[in-house]
């Protein structure tokens, strides 16, 4: 018999309940036994839901009420001393790790100012984990037993659960050494490291635990020859009588590169995604023992359409045909944390379109399908294989997904069209004629706190509880208050604050044609921070403007620069969930088309500094070096250059890039006046250095806007004054990391008032001596 499996289950609850808990609790609404009850709900109904489907292999460990890999930070004691000396209880801990924490003292307790860890991408997704930081005197030792305690409260209720683990290779070599150990090479710790794994794989097999999957996902990119080695040396270490059978899992990529450092290896089984890289298979098969099992990823974990059963049914039995029935496993290709929790609750979306779909609750079902057709044949489940044929045939032949208008203009588009009239050099001559900005400007990224108020008359809104002019003049309001706000503050380059829009993707797309959008398919960005990815289904136009009646208006009530506030073509495409019949070049240009229109249109209506945010263009770079990356970079620079070269010489456009490793030479060849990169938490000298000779202007975040800590104007003073160490004066603007949208207005007022105290201060110290 063929078992199925899930590696990963989302955590969020179908109605989002862990957000809720979580943020009450942290505003001091819950308590933290009403949060982990919230938690334990959400774990037993996941595993009966699973269970249920008929899912066989059922992970945990897979829940957290913040991020997985930070789990991993508490559970081995890598915890930075500046967390650590306030005997925090673990849960705040972990939250003050993740979003930093500041609180004044009390009678029972002392004040507590802390910075957040660094967070970045989780290798390709829109998923963010929180940086393992490690000191070379870090003591590794077990803080808990969290991943025995979620097991055995699985087999409280009857069902038996593979715990899941990130790896010891893979958590080591995605963290960073402190700002006081640069010269340490995370990856030397590993022998350290290795005794506290054994110690837990010997908790779990007391506990019952017969398998355990452990997540090597870096074993898909392009490792130093010290880490592939690294892999021989831990599991050999971990593999033995005291410890369950482990199960080698990888996901997003390619693992063929690093093939020789599974071979060999004493695991039970490995896992590969097929779904992204199926041409893999002979390889990963050759390279397993006659004993080891194969688990086929052949369900997408990070995509909502349905798995074409044909081809998925045929592609496991080649599996088959190598391996044998009994050393293969139908799995998703990665976690379906993903992926939104069911479609179940969806009502809105056309009946058409809806068939075509499967959420992560509808994806166990298809894992079960294709296990039980390569065991019993395709007989046993015609009903379902003959439905999913109809689904997928329909998709293909419907008239909704293609628009000849717009791949004919798609065909027209011509290498001048991504290029600028002139050089950097004598456009910003002309900026500074017509814009008069002063040095070290400053600004904000865009958004300005959503507040209860903004989100009760949305809401109003879309229920056709008020009219269309109500709420206008609500959101003119909004704006008004906004920019009487930065003028007090005394920011130089203003921003309307965004109170129209609900989120930066999903707000476009709900007004260009060939996008669908959820009721309630939220997916986990970071924490309590959650998305509902607009689906690409068709090809994509603009029908009319989309930001012009409200930018126009907030630069109609200012003397100062108002900057027009877009998301760039490449972001739209990787934060929405795209198409997988066309490739994502030809999704990006249509994108990119539809903003430069809009642009064009915005610089006509008097909006002469435009910011078009393309955080998510690093995200998007294949995973490894190679004619696919390189192919990559070309297109993803020509779309952002598509969409914003329309312009004259004297309009600025700026771009905006968040939470990624980046590549300076990626971001010069974008050609943006202005690119603003956060690096509130970055603490490596090295960062600065690598932007030092960057020919256009940028703004390095100097406050980490997913922590309610305000940071003092020394601070701002300190942070400012480093970067001149390497940066020139004429050429840095003064922002914070990202938008303000999840900030509430104390915390924002007092921060960038001493962002701008601290700018101000800098200002009159060059201009004297100038």
């Amino acid at each position: 018999m063929v078992q199925s499996a899930v590696l990963g289950f989302p955590r969020i609850g179908a109605q989002r309940e862990l957000k809720k808990v979580t943020e009450a609790y942290w505003s001091g609404k819950a308590t933290v036994e009403e949060l982990f009850k919230v938690g334990k709900d959400l774990r037993e109904k996941n595993w009966k839901l699973q269970k249920d489907a008929g899912v066989d292999i059922i992970p945990s460990n897979d829940f957290s009420f913040y991020d997985q890999v930070l789990d991993h930070s508490l559970l081995f004691n890598v915890i930075p001393e500046r967390y650590s000396k306030y005997n925090l209880p673990a849960i705040d801990t972990l939250f003050a790790m993740g979003r930093g924490l500041q609180r004044p003292a009390t009678e029972s307790s002392p004040a507590v100012d802390v910075t957040a860890l660094e967070m970045v991408k989780w290798f390709d997704s829109n998923y963010h984990y929180v940086r393992p930081t490690f000191s070379k005197n870090v003591e590794f030792k077990l803080n808990s037993t969290k991943p025995v305690d979620e097991f055995l409260e699985a087999k409280a209720l009857g069902i038996n659960t593979r715990p899941v683990l990130v790896g010891p290779v893979s958590y080591l070599y995605l963290g960073k050494a402190d700002k006081d150990n640069l010269e340490l090479e995370p990856i030397s710790l590993l022998e350290k490291l290795l005794p506290v794994y054994a110690e837990l794989l010997a908790k779990l097999k007391e506990a019952g635990a017969e398998t355990v999957q452990i997540d090597e996902p870096i074993l898909v990119l392009d490792l130093p020859v010290e880490v592939q080695s690294a892999y021989k040396v831990a599991y050999e270490y971990l593999v033995s009588e005291t410890a369950p059978k482990l199960f080698l899992t990888t996901y997003f990529g390619d693992v063929t590169p690093n093939i020789q450092s599974i071979k060999g290896l004493p695991v039970a089984g490995v896992h590969a995604d097929f779904v992204r890289v199926p041409e893999q298979l002979d390889e990963v098969v050759a390279a397993l023992s006659p004993s080891q099992i194969l688990s086929v990823g052949i369900v997408n974990g990070r995509n909502i359409w349905k798995t074409n059963f044909a081809k998925a049914i045929e592609f496991v039995n080649s599996a088959i045909a190598k391996v044998g029935a009994e050393r293969v496993i139908v799995a998703t290709s990665s976690s379906l944390l993903h992926t939104p929790v069911t479609l179940a609750s969806e009502k809105k979306i056309p009946a058409e379109i809806k068939d075509w779909f499967s959420f992560a609750t509808e994806k166990l079902a298809e894992v079960v399908t294709i296990a039980k057709a390569v065991t019993d044949g395709s007989e046993s489940v015609t009903a379902e294989v003959a439905a999913n044929a109809k689904s997928i045939s329909a998709r293909e032949t419907s008239s909704i997904t293609n628009d000849t208008a717009v791949r004919e203009r798609v065909a027209k588009i011509t290498e001048d069209q991504a290029r600028r009239k002139s050089p950097f050099g004598v456009r910003l001559a002309a900026q500074k004629k017509a814009l008069g900005i002063p040095l070290f400007p400053t600004t904000t990224i865009g958004s300005f706190p959503q507040t209860k108020d903004i989100r009760i008359f949305r809401n109003k809104f879309t229920k056709g509880e008020i009219t269309a002019e109500e709420y206008e003049k609500f959101i003119e309001k909004e704006i008004e208050t906004v920019v009487k706000f930065q003028e007090e503050v005394g920011l130089d380059v203003l921003v309307h604050g965004e109170p129209e829009r609900n989120d930066m993707v999903q707000y476009f797309g709900e007004k260009l044609n060939g996008f669908v959008f959820t009721t309630n398919g939220w997916v986990q960005s970071y924490g309590s921070r959650y998305v509902r990815p607009p689906i690409i289904v068709g090809d994509v136009s603009r029908p009319g403007p989309m930001t012009v009646k409200e930018s126009k208006f907030a630069q109609s009530i200012t003397k100062k620069p108002m900057k027009g506030m877009l998301t760039g073509p490449v972001t739209c495409l990787r934060w929405s969930f795209p198409r997988d019949d066309i490739s994502s070049k030809l999704q990006a240009q249509q994108l990119a088309l539809a903003l430069r229109d809009e642009v064009q249109d915005l610089e006509a209506a008097g909006v002469y500094v435009i910011q078009v945010d393309e955080p998510a263009i690093r995200e998007g770079l294949p995973l490894r070096a190679g004619a696919e990356r390189d192919d990559y970079v070309n297109w993803a620079v020509e779309s952002f250059r598509l969409a914003t070269s329309g312009v004259d010489d004297s309009t600025q456009i700026h771009s905006h890039f968040c939470y990624s490793d980046l590549d300076p030479n990626h971001i010069k060849a974008l050609d943006a006046d202005v690119v603003s990169i956060e690096f509130s938490k970055k603490d490596d000298p090295k960062y600065i250095q690598e932007f030092s000779e960057y020919p256009n202007h940028i703004g390095l975040g100097l406050f980490d806007i997913h922590s309610p800590r305000v940071p003092a104007k020394d601070e701002f003073v300190s942070r400012i004054a480093d970067i001149l160490k390497v940066y020139p004066q004429e050429n840095l603007w003064v922002n914070p990391d990202c938008g303000l949208k999840t900030r509430g207005w104390t915390e924002t007022r007092a921060s960038l008032q001493n962002m701008v105290d601290a700018a101000k201060e800098f200002r009159a110290k060059y201009v004297a001596t100038a």
